[in-house]
């Protein structure tokens, strides 16, 4: 049976919370193995493993990916081409509608041609905005870039725009793309 990585770098949880979606439509079809890059402790571990494919789902904050995911991208640039691995950022700016795919998402383009790598699969998902969860700065600087930008300033509220619809279409397509391989 086809092995699946599903691995990613989560500010907040919410990355993670769409990992944990994506393996539970996966899981029915393929065996998958759900862990933080965090918890990655070598390069040669995707090799080690064996896994058949891998999924990479990242979170942005103040306008970067995690050094740790870009670190992690770098170092297994090869074996990631190699497993025709996908890639998924979530970031506030997919809120708009008009930013919510990867050609159009700047966050995305970004590291597309800071890496080097195309994944065979791309998309990007809206986050979520969750004021009580943050610390003093980190949620004064976001309520000033969700002030900046037309987003909720309600530094009470949590405010999620994280498509589940289309977090599930793209759960299909690799689905339907690991199975033909």
């Amino acid at each position: 049976m086809k092995t699946i990585l599903i691995t990613y770098s989560t500010t907040d949880g919410q990355t993670k919370l769409i990992c944990e979606k994506i393996k539970s439509i996966l899981e029915k079809t393929f065996v998958v193995e759900l862990q933080s890059i965090r918890s990655i402790k070598k390069n040669s571990e995707l090799l080690d493993k064996n896994f058949s494919y891998v999924i990479i789902g990242a979170s942005i904050r103040y306008g970067n990916h995690q050094p740790k995911l870009m670190r992690f991208i770098k170092d297994n640039t090869d074996v990631l081409v190699s497993k025709n691995a996908a890639f998924f950022s979530v970031n506030a700016v997919a809120r708009k509608t008009e930013k919510n795919r990867p050609n159009t998402n700047p966050y995305v383009q970004k590291f597309i041609k800071k890496t080097g790598w195309t994944p065979k699969e791309v998309d990007v998902f809206a986050g979520v905005i969750d004021y009580p969860k943050y610390h003093f700065i980190d949620k004064h600087m976001i309520k000033f870039i969700m002030w900046i930008t037309g987003g909720p300033t309600d530094t009470n509220g949590t405010f999620e725009f994280t498509d589940w619809e289309r977090v599930k279409e793209f759960t299909k397509k690799l689905k339907a793309s690991f199975s033909k391989e």
